[in-house]
């Protein structure tokens, strides 16, 4: 089975990037965890470039969410919302509705943040936007703040209850992955 990450934050050194990794950790033995690069390469969301073939940047997007059994996504807060380079993202993804790469997906939305809320807001609105492109999203949440004194400078997370929250989230996923495969 394979899990596409999708990192929200752009920093190749985020906390949430840490935080896929640590959930990759998390996963089953024999599973597949890749980490999609190069969300700030896809061009802003235009109807009229929504063409066949599509700009290779989305295809590749496209493709990469398809092949995924599951999604797995970790998101920043800018500004009470997701980042706009993966709320993009999401929008290219989610075209041609219904028949979307997105369409009954098992999605889990976890978020870590330097803050007291820890992307709480910014995980509801991508839960939001994951639902009507109609992915099936895994209702759990995640949010992780102070994310500094969550990780180790390895990227390892330190704190026990979030270490167990995010293999909780992963096993959910799993299941999901299950439930659709039988």
């Amino acid at each position: 089975m394979h899990v596409l990450g999708i990192c929200g934050s752009l920093r190749r050194g985020s906390y949430n990037r840490m935080l896929l990794l640590a959930a990759a950790r998390c996963l089953p033995r024999g599973w597949d965890f890749e980490l999609l690069e190069g969300l700030d390469q896809i061009p802003p969301y235009n109807e009229d470039r929504d063409i066949v073939p599509a700009p290779a940047t989305v295809s590749r997007l496209r493709n990469a969410i398809a092949a995924a059994d599951a999604l797995l996504i970790a998101t920043p807060e800018y500004n009470a919302s997701p980042p706009g380079a993966l709320k993009n993202a999401l929008d290219w993804a989610s075209r041609p509705f219904p028949h979307n790469c997105l369409h009954a997906k098992p999605v889990a939305v976890v978020g870590a943040s330097t803050g007291v809320f820890g992307a709480v807001w910014a995980q509801a609105e991508l839960r939001k936007v994951l639902n009507a492109t109609g992915a099936t999203v895994i209702p759990s949440e995640l949010p992780v703040a102070t994310a500094s004194r969550v990780f180790s400078d390895e990227g390892r997370v330190e704190d026990r209850t979030v270490a167990a929250a995010l293999a909780a989230i992963v096993g959910e996923l799993v299941a999901g992955i299950s439930e659709q495969a039988a």
